[in-house]
């Protein structure tokens, strides 16, 4: 592998994805890609007696499903890097505590999944056979964690995004013919002085255009040169904000660009105000939907970019801004 321009790394052994999977919760399962998940929940808690260990759970089958998909026995699986959004990770780390697999938790608040792919897939370059990447959200501990208990019945405003309840995985190999990781383009932290924790596109956008300037700069490309480029997740207010600074920027995205959050749900039936969010949003999204559209060739190359926010319930109350990062990966077939 090697570093071009100021924040990229080319790969030459193209770790490639061999294997995914998805679990998502009811209201995912009633929305547009239902039958790309894996497992569509009836009940977000799925029989657990808190929504903590719900998330758990569902990371727990996901990888499982993973590792039955793939064929490849766990103990052949060198290393794992997952995260989710609550409080030192818990849902990765309490999830795949019986995995026996070398772990990483991590955390890039929604950026989560793409940063997990990042690393992974240097660790492929330089040697290692199999990786698994996973991240997670759940609605109901994220809205606990970062807004207002449920039982508060809270008015979301308009701006506001509706947390995915999911997860989704992967297994990087160092050999295979599937999907292959070409690029990685790390994104700096980004902080236009937003604080509004209920409008998070706002928030986000402008990370995610440092991050696919700093792409197409660094590689030479145009955004022509995807067949789709796909942010996870600014949803609908931070989709238009971010194709807005591209135009100005001189980069006109619009025709193949779209975002998870906006993918994942029927905004007029289901009433999530500007569309998904949540680590669970692209990382599932991705190993149901998109993975299915490269596998049948329907979009031969991708640039994924996952956008997170970078505060936490204590930085919000104490009048904080949010700072805005974003982590891109080029997926090729």
């Amino acid at each position: 592998m090697k570093k071009i321009g100021k924040q990229t790394i080319q790969f030459e052994k193209n770790p490639t994805i061999i294997s995914t999977a998805s679990i998502v919760g009811p209201k995912e399962a009633n929305g547009p890609l239902a039958k790309y998940f894996d497992k569509c929940l009836e009940d977000a808690m799925w029989g657990e007696k808190s929504w903590e260990k719900a998330e758990s759970k569902i990371v727990k089958e996901t990888v499982n499903t993973l590792i039955s998909k793939s064929g490849i026995p766990t103990n052949k699986i060198e290393y794992c890097f997952a995260g989710d959004l609550i409080n030192q990770c818990i849902s990765s780390s309490f999830g795949l505590r019986e995995l026996s697999v070398p772990f990483y938790g991590i955390f890039g608040a929604c950026s989560t999944f793409v940063e997990s792919i990042q690393l992974a897939s240097v660790f492929i370059e330089n040697g290692i056979k199999y990786t698994i990447s996973c991240a997670s959200s759940h609605f109901c501990s994220a809205e606990r964690q970062f807004r207002f208990p449920l039982e508060l019945g809270n008015q979301r405003p308009p701006t506001s995004q509706w947390t995915v309840t999911g997860c989704g995985s992967l297994i990087l190999s160092s050999n295979g013919d599937g999907p292959h990781i070409t690029h990685i383009t790390s994104g700096k932290i980004v902080d236009m002085g937003i604080k509004d924790a209920n409008n998070m596109g706002a928030a986000m956008a402008p990370a995610a255009l440092d991050t696919l300037i700093t792409h197409f700069k660094d590689t030479n490309r145009l955004p022509s040169y995807y067949d789709a480029i796909i942010t996870g997740d600014l949803g609908y207010i931070g989709r238009d904000i971010l194709i807005e600074l591209c135009d100005k920027a001189g980069y006109n995205i619009k025709p193949n660009y779209n975002d998870c959050g906006i993918l994942i749900f029927d905004k007029s039936k289901q009433d999530t105000h500007s569309g998904g969010s949540g680590c669970g949003c692209i990382a599932s999204v991705f190993s149901g939907y998109l993975f299915e559209q490269l596998k049948t060739k329907k979009l031969k190359k991708i640039l994924l970019v996952a956008t997170g926010a970078l505060m936490n319930s204590m930085s919000s109350q104490q009048g904080e801004t949010i700072p805005g990062i974003a982590q891109a990966v080029s997926i090729e077939i």
